[in-house]
């Protein structure tokens, strides 16, 4: 019954008592020179901190607060990417959300409709740090995303509960190394040691790896020895509110909205 009600309140269009928007941070392929997509990080309407925002979610509006996130998302990508058919969008989703996979993707897949999104160019982070209450119904929403054409990935990946556990459970599209175990990695023979063998060990199960969090020259350089090529962190930009940030190196493509209207 509560997902019930919780699925005809989000049908219905209730509000949520506060406002919030989304800033955007790069993911770069430094193999292809290119950035790869840019992840949508929640932030308030003036640039406040994402825990300031999810400090305001309640038990009984989380449901809402994940699928409007979605749509803010998908709504500012269409806006402000470049017009191509590459650049991905991730967008972080709660799994533990009340809600049933293929009746509760719909306003994801309507808002990527009016974005003119491909799907496989959307990416759901869920994170590891989040202890799942029920696996099988993670598996399902996984499942039912793959089946749409949405691309998945284990954020924070080697910070939280059981991440191995959960590769061969989920069996992402991509994982995330948590930045945690990157920072420093290149004076850190250990670190090196268990992320060299997370590379490895993803890309036998034909996973993708995002570096995040990378912040120095020294943590990249070492990063790449070790086989990674997907990058994202302060060291190439910081997020930026409602829009897309410049990276050197990086030639800016046009926005979409920009080349409609021309």
């Amino acid at each position: 019954m509560l997902a019930r009600n919780v699925c005809q309140g989000c049908r219905d269009g209730a509000d949520l008592d506060f406002t919030f928007t989304m800033a955007f941070q790069p993911i770069l392929d430094l193999d292809a020179q290119r950035v790869w997509g840019y992840e949508a990080l929640v932030r308030g309407p003036e640039g406040q901190s994402a825990a300031s925002i999810l400090d305001r979610v309640t038990e009984t509006t989380v449901y809402r607060f994940d699928q409007a996130a979605r749509v803010r998302a998908i709504e500012l990508a269409g806006r402000l990417f470049p017009v191509d058919d590459e650049t991905k969008l991730s967008i972080n989703f709660m799994p533990n959300a009340v809600y049933e996979p293929a009746a509760c993707i719909r306003s994801s897949l309507e808002a990527a409709r009016r974005a003119g999104f491909a799907h496989d160019r959307i990416m759901f982070e869920f994170t590891e740090n989040e202890k799942f209450r029920d696996i099988d119904h993670v598996k399902r929403i996984v499942a039912e995303y793959r089946k749409q054409g949405f691309l998945t990935a284990l954020d924070d990946f080697g910070a939280g509960f059981a991440g191995l556990n959960l590769l061969a459970n989920f069996r992402p599209d991509l994982i995330k190394i948590d930045m945690e175990l990157l920072r420093g990695i290149d004076t850190d023979k250990g670190r090196q040691i268990i992320t060299a063998g997370i590379i490895s060990i993803a890309r036998q199960l034909g996973v993708s790896v995002i570096a995040e969090g990378v912040e120095t020259r020294g943590e990249l350089e070492t990063l790449r020895e070790l086989g990674a090529t997907l990058f994202q962190g302060y060291h190439f930009a910081r997020p930026q509110l409602e829009a897309l940030p410049s990276v050197a190196g990086f030639e800016a493509r046009e926005p979409r909205l920009a080349a409609l209207a021309s």
